[in-house]
């Protein structure tokens, strides 16, 4: 099978390089064969220098997508260039590139889609505001109540999905709030998740771009979100 990891990133100049080297280093011992590809969400900052500099495979977005856009772009990617399974791996340094081959273990097992989850099991000291925790726990039962199953990690941005989800991510992303919502749009259209339990690292430079005066407001919009998504049925 063909594995990519795609890595979403936006001013991420301090932290991209330590992020695909430590990458390359785990594609070099695996048994399984993988790829990655950096998306550069038009940044500002010389996180495109740092990539050419060191050769790194990178697409440039010549205008900043999003999040959604992001990770979309690298889905068609993986789609265009027929890729079995697709990664998505943040460029901050936070996910642990040592649970790649679990992901792929638990897509190989029989699930389309798999979720590093920081919630299931406590592998590190990882920790968010209280605000945040509530937040998640909130849209955690939202998704529940809308299909039927329980999601405890609902904003890891660390997942895996089979091609069945290649091909569906390739045609349509959340845009706005891309994490809980592509995972009820997989639920809805009867597609297998689950959640493994993964090690989170704290960010060493830069910020969240899910900062504490919008907890509030993204938490509602959310959960807003998926009951629209519900009341269409999610069908693409």
């Amino acid at each position: 099978m063909k594995v990519l990891v795609i890595i979403p990133a936006y001013n991420e100049e301090l932290n991209i390089k330590n992020t695909v080297d430590n990458l390359k280093k785990v594609i070099k011992k695996s048994k399984y064969n993988i790829d990655y590809v950096v998306i550069n969400d038009g940044s500002t900052d010389n996180t495109l220098k740092v990539c050419n500099d060191n050769k790194f495979n990178v697409i440039n977005l010549i205008e900043n997508l999003g999040i959604g856009g992001a990770v979309q772009t690298g889905y068609k990617y993986a789609l265009e260039n027929n890729y079995d399974i697709a990664i998505q791996f943040d460029g901050d340094g936070q996910h642990d590139e040592n649970y790649i081959e679990d992901l792929i273990k638990s897509i190989e097992s029989g699930n389309d889609f798999v979720i590093g989850s920081r919630f299931i099991k406590k592998l590190s000291n990882f920790t968010s505001t209280k605000s945040r925790q509530l937040g998640i726990k909130i849209i955690s039962s939202i998704i529940k109540f809308t299909t039927k199953k329980k999601i405890y990690d609902t904003t890891s941005g660390f997942r895996a999905g089979n091609r069945k989800v290649i091909e569906i991510f390739s045609k349509y992303y959340p845009q706005e709030y891309p994490e809980p919502e592509s995972v009820v749009v997989l639920l809805l259209n009867g597609l297998k998740v689950d959640e493994i339990p993964v090690n989170m690292r704290e960010r060493k430079y830069g910020h969240s771009s899910i900062y504490l005066h919008k907890n509030i407001y993204y938490m509602i919009s959310v959960c807003l979100s998926i009951i629209f998504t519900k009341l269409e049925r999610g069908r693409l």
